[in-house]
């Protein structure tokens, strides 16, 4: 079977590293049981991998004194935080431009119930940069209570300043809420900021584990409201649910089998180090601009400076719809994303609504004949336009 030329790396990395595989089939072949449901040892086994877990992520975000909340998804870790934050009236909401629907669906739903001022961050669309005056000027002029921020667009992949943000939005003392889930693995982040409240990550993203798992890094004081109720395998006489972190917010069975592979994955990430990593994709980021730039008949709707975004690149074939070029490709075995990204705020900022673009990001195991194949691919939808 054809190798598929894999440019989709911003909805899962694909292939993982070949240690996840193995460590996933292994552990859970030989452990694959409940963690805080028994004392025999494989339960105390597989409770010592999610406790290893949970420090290799604070490790890779220099965070040892945060808490790590496992969830089945980053989706199910925004509405954990977001739902619990925002459920009462005249509240001033800010988000960048370019959020997923995972929060815009929340935000959403919650306007039907409270009156909430909900604001979008400034933005400058010619030099793909956030105007950190003008947001100082929108904060000041209306005082922010939670800001909501994708670290990186899963659409342009322009990367926002956190820290500064935050920094300025912590002056009124607001709640901040990075989404890290096309970062995290690949910046290199210093999470032990205060003014930076949570960060959702999804393991299957640039951490390179596994589907079914996603999560959230908080403060230690942080108390959402919990989401699902239900068994924690402690304190079970208890008619609420215990109070006890991270425990309050994990009911139910976790998925270790997700949670082996995230663990190998990690301690490849420690191995192959996150900066080497990063300039990695660097560098296929680059290929992939200098190639798509070549072409007439496409228009990059991502920044062109590399240093502004990571891998992410959408743009825009002259004549053809997104889904057109994405069957294309697809024929000759490459992988993209077409359409709205399950972000159409984005693509309504960048003007790229309704149809959508075609986005291509890349990832640290793309490969020369990768890139040889989308040529070719390019070529022809060149020489046929």
């Amino acid at each position: 079977m054809r190798r598929t030329a894999y440019f989709d790396n911003a909805a899962t990395t694909f292939p993982k590293p070949e240690e996840v595989y193995q460590f996933m089939d292994t552990f859970y072949r030989e452990c694959g049981v409940n963690v805080g449901r028994g004392q025999h040892k494989l339960a105390t086994k597989a409770a010592a991998l999610v406790a290893e877990t949970r420090k290799l992520l604070l490790a890779l975000n220099h965070s040892p004194s945060k808490v790590v909340i496992f969830t089945p998804s980053a989706t199910e870790a925004l509405n954990l935080i977001l739902r619990s934050l925002i459920c009462k009236a005249s509240l001033n909401i800010y988000m960048s431009p370019f959020e997923h629907n995972a929060v815009t669906r929340i935000v959403n739903y919650a306007t039907q119930t409270y009156k909430l001022g909900v604001r979008t961050l400034a933005f400058d669309k010619a030099t793909y940069k956030y105007n950190m005056e003008q947001i100082k000027h929108q904060f000041a002029e209306s005082k922010p209570d939670v800001v909501i921020i994708s670290h990186a667009s899963n659409v342009c992949g322009v990367i926002a300043p956190i820290v500064e943000i935050c920094a300025q939005s912590k002056k009124y003392d607001a709640v901040n809420v990075i989404d890290m889930c096309q970062t995290m693995g690949l910046i290199d982040t210093d999470l032990n900021n205060d003014a930076i409240d949570y960060a959702v990550f999804a393991a299957h993203k640039n951490l390179y584990g596994p589907l079914g798992l996603g999560g959230f890094i908080m403060n230690f004081d942080a108390r959402p409201e919990p989401l699902v109720y239900g068994g924690t395998g402690i304190d079970s006489a208890n008619p609420f649910l215990p109070d006890v972190l991270p425990d309050r917010y994990e009911v139910g069975s976790p998925n270790i089998q997700a949670i082996s592979g995230l663990n190998a994955s990690l301690k490849w990430i420690h191995r192959v180090g996150i900066n080497a990593i990063y300039e990695k994709e660097c560098e296929h980021h680059r290929q992939l601009i200098d190639l798509l730039s070549k072409y007439s008949n496409i228009r990059i709707v991502s920044p062109h400076d590399r240093t502004l975004g990571i891998g992410v690149v959408s743009a825009v074939f002259d004549g053809y719809s997104s889904d057109n070029i994405g069957q294309v490709l697809s024929e000759r075995d490459i992988a993209v994303r077409s359409g709205l990204h399950c972000a159409p705020a984005a693509h309504r900022f960048l003007g790229t609504f309704p149809s959508g673009s075609v986005r291509f990001s890349v990832g640290y195991f793309n490969t020369e004949d990768d890139f040889d194949r989308l040529r070719e691919a390019l070529d022809y939808i060149y020489e046929n336009s």
